[in-house]
């Protein structure tokens, strides 16, 4: 019998590859400037200080994925975004207990190794880092033939951030009278594209040829993290949501007091065009509601006396406006009016 029949590589997993990448992020990882003590990409765990000058630590961690805007990106064949994508679902929900993101790690499972999908993905993720002034201290590649399809692949990350247990964000801070203010989104980020695909199927549109949609449904989320921890740090903010998956309602009443109601003006709101046409091209405003940020990224809740301050922290194209208030009441949420579509 011969005893060199059955190898792993011949299984379909290539340990050569799968070791290319991790010197490939090991060689990139050490050009960063401002390196850490401490760089264990490779090893077998990664080690991170914990900054002495935040009193009482308290660590937050996040975990996320992009859902299936992994298949928009396959499509395109364009993967050098969605890395950031991963980075903000994670960290734009540290932001919300106040927590500023000290260490990333990744996770990406794979049918082969390709090296050219999966260096574009550690790009982007190594930006999102960037941007959000944390560490990519590690992670995992795993290649699952027989799992995964050919050419298809999941990513998850895990973010771990640090804050001060008098600084952590709290329901408990927020009072009545507070305006909840809208900092728009970049687009879509990373949350309904089940149904964005499904509507592209039925309507039988080919996103290739579409250049609009080409550049809309890849662009990156936004990540939030410098403007809040500026606004934390000032003291300027009571409370604050990441509108994600469930939409503006779901992701805001999970910050409102029992004893509030957070009041919403849809009519407010600043949609862009890529909602506008998801919106006229066949899914309702119930539906955009529930299942996408219509246009806001993020929300803040302050004292209507901190607004102009709030508003010099950021850029043009993501300025905060006001879109509703904290009123007494017990039902959380309340939406009025219809956004514009036109």
């Amino acid at each position: 019998m011969n005893k060199k029949l059955f190898t792993y590589k011949k299984s379909g997993v290539n340990i050569a590859a799968a070791d290319n990448f991790v010197n490939f992020i090991s060689s990139v990882s050490s050009k960063k400037k401002g390196k850490k003590k401490f760089s264990n990409i490779g090893g077998f765990g990664s080690i991170s200080d914990i900054p002495n000058h935040v009193k009482q630590p308290k660590i937050v961690a996040c975990t996320d994925g992009v859902g299936t805007k992994i298949e928009i990106a396959n499509t395109l064949d364009k993967y050098d975004t969605i890395g950031i994508d991963l980075v903000a679902m994670s960290v734009n929900d540290l932001i919300v207990q106040g927590a500023k993101p000290l260490l990333f790690l990744d996770y990406i499972s794979i049918n082969k190794i390709n090296l050219k999908k999966l260096k574009s993905i550690i790009k982007g993720i190594m930006i999102g880092c960037k941007q959000s002034e944390c560490e990519l201290v590690g992670g995992e590649t795993a290649e699952m033939p027989g799992t995964y399809e050919k050419n298809k692949f999941d990513i998850a990350g895990f973010a771990v951030g640090v804050v001060g247990k008098n600084e952590i964000l709290n329901k408990e801070k927020i009072r009545n009278n507070d305006l909840i203010l809208a900092v728009p989104s970049s687009g879509l980020h990373s949350n309904g594209f089940s149904l964005v695909r499904y509507l592209l199927n039925k309507k039988k549109i080919n996103i290739k040829k579409n250049r609009f949609l080409k550049t809309e449904l890849l662009r990156p989320t936004k990540i939030y993290v410098k403007e809040v921890l500026k606004l934390i740090d000032k003291k300027l903010i009571n409370g604050c949501a990441n509108i994600t998956g469930g939409g503006l309602a779901d992701n805001i009443k999970r910050v409102v007091p029992d004893n509030l109601v957070a009041e919403i003006n849809l009519d407010k709101i600043r949609t862009s065009r890529i909602f506008k046409w998801l919106n006229k091209n066949g899914i309702s405003e119930k539906e955009m509601l529930t299942t996408f940020n219509c246009g806001v990224g993020f929300c803040l809740i302050i004292n209507p006396k901190k607004f102009e301050k709030v508003k010099q922290y950021f850029t043009k194209e993501f300025k905060p406006y006001v879109i509703g208030k904290i009123s007494r009441g017990g039902t959380k949420i309340k939406l009025n009016g219809s956004i514009n579509w036109i």
